[in-house]
Formats: structure tokens, C-alpha cells, sequence
């Protein structure tokens, strides 16, 4: 989705007319807004972009943070044999 301006309606304006911003959504996100204050309070999106948000959302941990588990897999973690040339990329770069 693009930086295009988007869609602002109120909640209840929202609820009157759900099937048609339903079928903006898909399309465009359409930011709903407080009857009572007009502040932003959610945004519809089609399931497509959901989706493709929702597998960016990562974790970060802060210094000290990273669980045991998740330290020790990576301790622990090789490197694919099909990548050991790019050790010398490496050695390389360092020297």
C-alpha cells in the first residue's frame, strides 16, 4: 500500500456503512476515528496486508535480555557447507 491519503471516517459513520468500507479496505486502509474525540482508534486493512504485516513483526530483545534458549541455538548454530566460501569474503574484509 501506498502513501496515498487515506480514508478517515468516524466509528459511527463506520458502522452505518460497514460492507462498503469493508470493500474499501481491501484496497486501501480506512482509518476510523472517536465520535467523541475524533482521535484515530483502529484501521480497517484487507487480510492481504495483515498477513504481510503480521510476518515482519519481530522480537528485539534489549542487552541481557535474550533468553537462554534462543542464545544457546545461536551459540550452537553452523553455517550451511553450501556458504563456507564466503569465509574468505570474510578474512578478506578483516585483514
Amino acid at each position: 500500500m501506498g502513501k496515498a491519503k487515506m480514508i478517515r471516517v468516524s466509528s459511527s459513520e463506520f458502522g452505518r456503512e460497514l460492507g462498503h468500507y469493508q470493500d474499501v479496505a481491501i484496497s486501501e486502509p480506512v482509518i476510523v476515528t472517536s465520535d467523541d474525540d475524533g482521535h484515530e482508534c483502529m484501521v480497517a486493512i484487507s487480510v492481504e496486508e495483515y498477513k504481510r504485516l503480521k510476518r515482519r513483526d519481530r522480537r528485539a530483545y534489549g542487552v541481557g535480555e535474550l533468553p537462554d534458549e534462543i542464545f544457546e541455538a545461536i551459540k550452537d548454530a553452523k553455517m550451511d557447507p553450501r556458504h563456507e566460501h564466503l569465509d574468505a569474503l570474510i578474512e578478506d574484509w578483516t585483514r
